[in-house]
């Protein structure tokens, strides 16, 4: 029963997670990759402004979690919660426009 519960929908039915550490968004990437980022950056936005704001802390400036999460108003738990979500979600809407 335990194995089954594992793969349940869920629990993502037995995808296997992806590793959003190997996305290349540096700036190096080139025009096409970087517009990709930027169109995702925009879509998360949309749907939570304070999860892009915190992308954009995270990423292009490099704050780590509790600094960002200071400059936000938020707590350190909140923040890395809403780090996760983003990049799942940056992860996700990167993959889907491939």
């Amino acid at each position: 029963e335990q194995a089954r519960r594992k793969q349940s929908a869920k629990r993502g039915g037995g995808e296997r997670p992806a590793d959003i550490h190997s996305l290349d968004i540096a700036a190096e990437s080139d025009d096409a990759t970087l517009l990709r980022v930027n169109e995702a950056l925009e879509g998360l936005a949309q749907e939570d402004p304070l999860k892009a704001e915190l992308v954009k802390l995270r990423y292009f400036v490099g704050l780590r979690i509790p600094d960002a999460a200071e400059a936000l108003g938020i707590s350190a738990t909140t923040a890395k919660r809403h780090w996760n979500y983003a990049r799942a979600w940056l992860a996700d809407a990167l993959s889907l426009k491939e």
